[in-house]
């Protein structure tokens, strides 16, 4: 699907930047990310009035969470110069970059900027690119079809937002993000089925972007469900690889809810300087699939998870400024 067509979807949730803004926010980004550099708890407040009001008032907006769509796409964002797509998993290849003020930005707009500890080390900004052997990988390391989750549903604190910026195309730049909203999804579902959602009736495997270096079986949830919120305000819990039914009549309520997702997807073919906001507990993501070649010039994205009310045990329970504590020591908390 292309863009334009992206853009009708998501009708009032895309925003262009002028030049002018483009160039603020970069000059602002630069500032941020000296900050950020200098303390691990860097405090932005004093700089989120100066982003260009246009960017602001639509992140401001968007983390009301009143979206239908769950999903909100920003152009013209600068990107500035980069070195060859990374080929290692974790390589920081952009430590210090201005486009992490920007994110930093973004993140603290809508929330607070946050990493978890038990996964990419805690690392506030994540790098999506293929790496050599992990085609297969249900994670950003990956380049075959990733189907639709919610980000980390296996999490008490899972991030409220995330963000996914757009450096690098790749060769085919027809590779989609895609989105799909759970408010629009019901449409398509029974009365029953919606109902079955909302019951205690699944469970979720830990993803394995979580679990690297560990041996055995994943570790998995309690029971939890999948659609919660007012009629009409629903959220929802969901990861197509991860989340599991306990039994045949919630197998066949998930397997609904899937092919519901998949008839109100939105694509959309990030070009370069493309910033998607995606609504953690109103859309799923996912991405199409891609071969890469491995030379210095695939698909490169950077994500970051930005979460708007820590509890007070949580944030005295944190290592580190803005890590969340390893899941296996909050792990039934909620």
């Amino acid at each position: 699907m292309a863009l334009a067509v992206a853009e009708r979807h998501v009708a009032g949730s895309v925003v262009h930047l002028t030049r002018a803004e483009s160039e603020g926010l970069w000059n602002l980004s630069h500032e941020a990310v000296s900050r950020l550099e200098h303390s691990p708890s860097f405090d932005l407040s004093e700089l989120l009035p100066d982003v260009p009001r246009t960017l602001r008032t639509a992140l401001t907006d968007f983390r009301e969470g009143t979206s239908d769509s769950g999903c909100l796409l920003v152009k013209g964002v600068s990107t500035g110069e980069l070195p060859s797509t990374p080929a290692e998993y974790g390589s920081r290849a952009l430590a210090g970059h201005p486009t992490n003020g920007t994110l930093a930005l973004a993140a603290d707009i809508l929330g607070g900027l946050i990493g978890y500890a038990d996964e990419k080390k805690g690392d506030l900004f994540h790098d999506v690119h293929p790496v050599r052997g992990e085609e297969h990988r249900m994670e950003n390391s990956g380049s075959v079809a990733f189907d639709f989750h919610t980000e980390n549903v296996h999490h008490p604190l899972r991030p409220d937002h995330l963000g996914l910026l757009s450096l690098r195309q790749g060769h085919e730049r027809t590779t989609a993000t895609r989105v799909a909203s759970v408010r629009r999804a019901l449409t398509r579902l029974t009365e029953a089925e919606a109902a079955t959602l909302r019951e205690l009736r699944f469970e979720s495997l830990f993803p394995t972007s979580f679990t690297r270096g560990t041996s055995g079986e994943r570790p998995s949830t309690g029971r939890h469900r999948v659609l919660f919120g007012a009629p009409g305000s629903e959220f929802f819990r969901y990861d197509s690889f991860n989340t599991r039914a306990v039994d045949p009549g919630a197998a066949q309520a998930l397997r609904a809810l899937a092919e519901a997702l998949e008839a109100v997807c939105t694509e959309v073919v990030l070009e370069p300087g493309d910033l998607l906001l995606v609504d953690n507990h109103i859309a799923a993501h996912g991405r199409s699939a891609f071969t890469p070649r491995y030379d210095g010039r695939d698909r490169w994205l950077r994500r970051f998870y930005s979460h708007s009310a820590l509890p007070g045990w949580a944030r005295r329970m944190m290592a580190g400024a803005r890590v969340l504590p390893a899941t296996t020591d909050i792990q039934g908390v909620f």
